[in-house]
């Protein structure tokens, strides 16, 4: 009778093979050549120099380049236990908020989309007050126009009740018709909006955050580790091959089919999984407070624009109610619909082409700040400052002239959200997504396969590999592998903290699982 499932030693990816039922043997594959046995010139059992023993029995041999492999299929075996919830939801949260783009033109199509009459489009200054005599409340926070010709202008208002959301009127810019309002979020829409946060936080605010996080600082961990495994693999001629590698063994059998399916996907998904890994933490509550901690160390901030109008004076604290409505606009008082026009001519006289985002100053001192928003490569990101009294661009900071990690950061940011690169940005995100999410049910089926089959010991689950393999690492790897870990978790805190309490689980079951055999 062959030995319980959990009694193998753990020396590969998933280091039990299977009978082609997929129950677990620990028969010789041809995988390899079968494990060696005993020397002649070996220590008899109990003797002096009998070496230690590890949990199963196995002898446990002295420090080795082996055991940083046996370290790193316990990590990605518990990253992969108790992290794959979290990424199955990051994955399919992230696949519903791929296809925003298309579910906004089916759900808001009325809003967004018009039909193009003539040549030439209403004036800005026209469409303004169009949609301010719809909706007169609140003050006009910025106005964004089409980016296509088929597409309305955005009126965005600011209304005290709204908090920190806003009211988008949509205008036909060939007939100034209002074709509705909605409110958003940064100028996404409602649809748009609620599947953003149940990608990020799941509804739950800045608690719920701190599942996206797990997500994000584990997968790199899990992809990085899978890939040293399954390349490391030493047995075997299809070890060796590049078609081993990218593609799945069709003539293995149970867990081995299961585990070659799993490690072949993520041979694939690699570079995608590690892209968005790194992009989501960049913008996470506490690795993405760091990765700002570090834009400014290396002055990779993007270019603040000087918004200051020359020779304007700051305007006193005590403002007055009805302050003169100037060129520039004013702090209290809605900015004329005339200024929104003088200030779009002035940027595109400037060059700034496609759509732009104008934004009136916040007091009389300040200019009127127009943008590029231009998401889609090539990108566009120029923005100007003007002063509508005269015309003058006053101040201009250009996309070219940002530094190498602004824009590394500010692209990656586009492209986990699937704008860069317009629906071929969409596809590919949703290839990995939706493979991330059968590497993880692999994963999980393997997990179920290597389970005990001796009916006097079920399990729902296999055991996990073997602990201690921290204990026989060469020293060089502990000597420089502990402050990088100490390094690492400062800077992603939530990896350094998860990671700490599965050492403080994984000591106190050993503990008592020690307790209970003695």
């Amino acid at each position: 009778m062959s030995r319980r499932t959990d009694e193998l030693p753990q020396n590969d990816h998933d280091p039990t093979d299977a009978a082609p039922d997929g129950r677990a043997t620990d028969e010789p594959t041809t995988d390899g050549p079968p494990a060696a046995g005993p020397s002649p010139d070996a220590p008899a059992p109990g003797g002096p120099d009998r070496p230690a023993k590890t949990e199963s029995g196995q002898p446990r041999s002295a420090r080795s380049w082996e055991a940083v492999r046996h370290l790193l299929v316990r990590l990605h075996f518990y990253a992969g236990v108790l992290v794959a919830p979290f990424l199955l939801v990051a994955a399919l949260t992230g696949l519903a908020y791929t296809f925003t783009p298309q579910l906004d033109q089916l759900v808001y199509g009325d809003q967004l989309r018009v039909e193009k009459v003539g040549d030439e489009p209403l004036p800005l200054a026209e469409q303004i007050a169009a949609a301010r005599a719809a909706y007169p409340e609140g003050t006009t926070a910025s106005v964004i126009t089409p980016p296509d010709p088929e597409d309305t202008t955005r009126v965005v208002l600011s209304v005290p009740e709204l908090d920190d959301k806003q009211r988008t009127v949509f205008v036909d810019p060939y007939t100034a018709e209002v074709r509705g309002e909605l409110t958003t979020w940064s100028g996404s829409t409602p649809l748009t909006t609620w599947l953003d946060d149940l990608h990020r936080n799941l509804h739950l605010g800045d608690t719920g955050r701190l599942y996206s996080e797990v997500a994000a600082s584990w997968l790199w961990v899990a992809v990085a580790g899978g890939l040293v495994l399954w390349l490391g693999r030493s047995r075997g001629r299809r070890a060796r091959s590049a078609r081993g590698v990218l593609l799945p063994d069709r003539a293995a059998r149970g867990v081995r089919r299961t585990r070659s399916r799993h490690a072949a996907a993520g041979v694939w998904l690699a570079l995608g999984l590690l892209f968005l890994s790194a992009t989501g933490l960049t913008w996470s509550n506490y690795a993405g407070e760091r990765f700002g901690r570090l834009l400014d160390a290396a002055n990779g901030n993007a270019p603040a624009l000087d918004t200051a109008l020359p020779g304007a004076e700051a305007p006193a604290e005590d403002h007055s109610e009805h302050a003169e409505h100037g060129g520039s606009g004013q702090a209290k008082a809605d900015a004329y619909p005339a200024d929104f026009e003088a200030a779009l001519a002035a940027a595109r006289d400037a060059g700034l082409g496609g759509t732009v985002v104008i934004t009136p100053p916040a007091d009389a001192a300040s200019a009127w700040v127009v943008a590029q928003n231009d998401n889609v490569w090539p990108v566009h990101y120029d923005r100007v400052a003007v002063d509508t009294s005269s015309g003058e661009i006053t101040s201009r900071t250009r996309w070219a002239d940002h530094p190498v990690l602004n824009k590394l950061s500010k692209l990656g940011v586009q492209g986990h959200m699937g704008v860069l690169f317009g629906v071929v940005n969409q596809i590919v995100l949703a290839a990995v997504a939706i493979g991330l999410t059968a590497v993880i049910v692999w994963g999980y089926r393997m997990w179920w396969q290597r389970r005990p089959t001796r009916a006097d010991r079920p399990a729902l689950a296999g055991k996990a590999p073997e602990r201690g393999a921290w204990r026989r690492l060469p020293l060089p790897v502990l000597i420089l592998g502990i402050p990088a870990v100490a390094a690492l978790g400062w800077a992603l805190p939530v990896l350094g903290v998860t990671l700490a309490g599965f050492l403080v689980v994984d000591v106190v079951a050993g503990a008592l699982r020690r307790r209970r055999s003695a």
